[in-house]
């Protein structure tokens, strides 16, 4: 296939109208330049395809679908044109980046995430109603424009489907990308507009979890899988309101006919955010395009951030040998890159204790550094929770260890919390041995002599040798009980629940002083059943 690109260097006018300043991107099936129309001064992006197969064909669909569409969040067609080498489109031109970087850069807040979902499903409606289906909506065909509120422009209709208008695939072919794709069309159905309803519910599933929900998935699964429905989102968000989770949980039914239609899932999903925020002032998830600026949203970024930053000023306070000064400097550039840059963030923070364990022991150092590699891989989907495990060093000493799993729920995923126990009550124990204070399950550990080690094995043999063997299994013994809490959504799960963990910490810590960890889980209980009736008054 020939290339967009080589044909425009001279800037000279394309089709005696559009003069190409600088490209604006390029991928398999042509590429877009932003261009200047001569004829009315304005900045546009055009699209420039190849005239070789179907991406010429599809091209000129693409054209016919926008030339249809008139809609604030469908991206306006000012022309369509061709030569004897290419097609061109040309789009109004805005600036912004696509959802799919958004949520990459870890960007997309819950609230921000609800609004632009209700925004697509708002010009796929529009496009629905003049017989145009989308047939491939994913997040890398939504552009999020760079503005205060949120405000997206629906892209790409080049393999629209029109009514009584004939494929452009062959038969039994599925256009689109497979991981966004409905059950009826893999069953080798016609799209229509539950199809693109579909892939909204996909693509909102994804943003709230941090992973898209066949992730994982061998591609020779991937069908099995999208014909059995996505997994229930409240598994990977048990915080969520109940009536959005429904609303999404409706979205992505297996069958097309029980979907609703891209303006209901519209209104469900606003209303559903706007009750939540009328129920939980503590708690609100304001989503409307007409609303004030996400305060939500930005508090949601400077509590991570202060926790970053308290965290590397705790870390570098402690540690030993770290230059005078120091210390403050790093916790507040993580502070603030955790506002702008969350994974930046974390890997500063997760960095700044390798320094002064090096003047300690280079054998901790490197074992610290591999940790930190492999836990800033782990939360590199959801860099704003990566730093939960440190409720361990902090609950701990007031006997109050067994609110961890509790404290580690705002963490995305089942493994990844139970990770979080892991790590915290591994960090908390090393911190009371560091102390010479009692370890979070009862008992006393010797001090580790890690002096002088230069061997990371040698560092974490000595770890090991000064902690009692029952506390791995009393920390996976909450581990289990943090991947548990998500399924606690009745009262006689929550009692069942509190009764397990409590069997399983009094069993496993015989030594341990039993009112805290009695208390503890009785405050667990009495969270989760606060949430249970909150949630049952909401909706």
């Amino acid at each position: 296939m020939s290339s967009a690109l080589p044909v425009l260097p001279s800037r000279e006018l394309v089709l005696d109208r559009y003069r190409p300043l600088r490209p604006l991107g390029s991928g398999a099936s042509g590429s877009v330049w932003l261009a200047r129309d001569e004829q009315t001064g304005l900045e546009v992006a055009l699209k420039i395809v190849p005239r070789e197969g179907k991406a010429a064909q599809r091209a000129e669909r693409e054209a016919e679908a926008a030339a249809r569409l008139r809609h604030e969040r469908c991206l306006r067609s000012y022309g369509f044109g061709a030569d004897s080498g290419h097609v061109y489109i040309a789009y109004e031109y805005v600036g912004g980046r696509t959802l799919r970087e958004a949520m990459r850069a870890g960007e997309l807040t819950d609230p921000r995430a609800v609004e632009a979902a209700a925004q697509i499903l708002e010009g796929l409606a529009h496009a629905h109603g003049r017989g145009i289906v989308h047939r491939d909506v994913k997040p890398s065909n939504v552009l999020l424009l760079d503005e205060e509120q949120v405000s997206i422009r629906l892209l790409d209709f080049g393999l629209a489907r029109f009514d009584e208008a004939e494929t452009l695939t062959a038969v039994g072919d599925v256009p689109g990308t497979l991981a966004y794709i409905s059950p009826e069309r893999l069953a080798g159905e016609e799209a229509g507009p539950a199809s693109d309803v579909w892939g909204v519910g996909i693509l909102l599933w994804e943003a709230l979890a941090g992973k898209h929900p066949f992730w994982g998935t061998p591609l020779q699964q991937m069908a099995t899988a999208i014909d059995a429905g996505a997994p229930p989102l409240a598994a990977e968000r048990p915080d969520l309101p109940q009536r959005l989770l429904v609303a999404i949980e409706r979205a992505l039914a297996p069958d097309p006919a029980r979907r609703p239609s891209a303006a209901a899932l519209a209104h469900e999903l606003r209303e559903a955010a706007a009750g939540r925020r009328r129920k939980s002032r503590n708690r609100r998830l304001s989503v409307g395009a007409t609303q004030r600026p996400f305060a939500v949203g930005r508090l949601a970024r400077l509590v991570p951030a202060a926790a970053t930053g308290l965290a590397t000023l705790a870390g570098g306070s402690f540690l030993p040998f770290f230059p005078a000064g120091w210390t403050l400097a790093i916790a507040l550039a993580a502070a603030l890159a955790a506002i702008v840059r969350p994974r930046a963030a974390l890997a500063l923070a997760l960095a700044a204790p390798i320094l002064p364990l090096g003047n300690l022991s280079l054998g901790l150092a490197l074992l610290y550094g591999g940790f930190a590699a492999s836990w800033l891989a782990l939360a590199w989907r959801e860099p704003r929770s990566g730093l939960a495990f440190l409720a361990g060093p902090l609950l701990a000493p007031l006997g109050l260890i067994a609110l961890v799993p509790l404290a580690v729920q705002t963490v995305r995923g089942h493994v990844e919390r139970a990770l979080q126990v892991v790590a915290a009550v591994g960090l908390a124990s090393v911190a009371a041995g560091a102390r010479g204070a009692s370890l979070p399950f009862g008992g006393t550990a010797e001090t580790p002599q890690l002096a002088g080690l230069e061997s990371p094995v040698d560092a974490a043999r000595t770890l090991l040798d000064v902690l009692p063997p029952m506390l791995g299994l009393e920390a996976l013994a909450l581990a289990a009980v943090a991947v548990a809490i998500p399924w606690a959504t009745s009262l006689w799960r929550i009692a069942a629940l509190g009764a397990a963990a409590l069997a399983a910490l009094l069993l496993l810590a015989p030594t341990a002083p039993a009112i805290p960890l009695v208390a503890t889980v009785w405050l667990t209980c009495a969270a989760l059943t606060w949430r249970h009736e909150h949630q049952t008054r909401s909706d």
